[in-house]
């Protein structure tokens, strides 16, 4: 961004700060009628008290995720938007290179009916599919949790077994290596072939580098983004059909380096 964007940037703030006043103003010059709107503030990464999340440097939290509490992240997880994972009431442990996809939550359970109180742990290389809820249950390393699959308070789910999409697994089930659980309430469905088992550690090795582009992407400034939405709408629509018709040669600067899908691909 360029010193004449960076006036305008500032002019803009000012005026929508100075309009902010105004409105705060005009409320508390209506008396009784005057309402004040709580004002909340997303954080990523939040505190409870003394419990304080713990996220590994080399794992990644999108910036619409909550992570609340005793929460422990490992090396190379990642923690997709809009997952919710609140350890307030007891811990939540993942481990290295595990995916928590977008919109799960993962969460305690304060007790069963023995009176313990459950934790919720989460083992290495695990895949937990989108819209996932995780409560007060063990999953072992290398396991699989399906897309919307519910697991309530003492579920077990050992290494290299796998809960199918929409599954609900009641309290207290324990899930044998190997095997294929389904259905409300879950049960015994039938065994993991060989390749079921080496796409449970291929998914999460994808998961592992394709938040490695995400958390690039997120850690952009301001003026980066900036610029690079000056590329797109100066060169994102001029493909070769474009350049031809009008019997242009068009050459590329070899400092702008724009990703394979800005030009959309040629109808068939």
């Amino acid at each position: 961004m360029g010193t004449l964007g960076r006036a305008i940037y500032t002019v803009g703030f000012w005026i929508r700060e100075t309009g902010q006043a105004i409105d705060r103003l005009g409320s508390r010059l209506q008396g009784n009628y005057y309402f004040k709107e709580q004002l909340s503030r997303h954080r990523t990464l939040m505190n409870v008290f003394d419990k304080v999340p713990v996220v590994d440097k080399e794992a990644f939290v999108a910036p619409s995720a909550s992570v609340i509490g005793q929460v422990e992240v490992g090396r190379g997880s990642s923690i997709w938007y809009g997952c919710v994972l609140r350890g307030d009431a007891n811990s939540i442990s993942i481990g290295s290179g595990t995916n928590i996809q977008d919109n799960s939550l993962v969460h305690v359970a304060k007790s069963n009916l023995s009176g313990k109180v459950l934790p919720t742990i989460i083992g290495d290389n695990v895949t937990v599919g989108h819209s996932a809820v995780l409560h007060g249950c063990t999953v072992e390393d290398e396991a699989f949790v399906g897309m919307a699959a519910t697991l309530l308070d003492g579920v077990y789910v050992e290494k290299h077994a796998m809960v199918a999409a929409g599954a609900l697994v009641r309290q207290n089930t324990r899930i044998p290596c190997g095997e294929v659980w389904g259905g409300n309430p879950a049960k015994f469905l039938r065994k993991l072939t060989e390749d079921e088992m080496a796409f449970i550690s291929q998914s999460a090795i994808n998961y592992a580098n394709l938040a490695q582009v995400h958390a690039a992407e997120n850690a952009k400034g301001f003026d980066e983004v900036e610029f690079e939405k000056v590329l797109r709408k100066k060169f994102g629509r001029r493909d070769e059909d474009y350049d031809s018709m009008l019997g242009v040669v068009r050459e590329t600067p070899p400092e702008i380096s724009l990703p394979d899908n800005v030009v959309p691909p040629k109808a068939a």
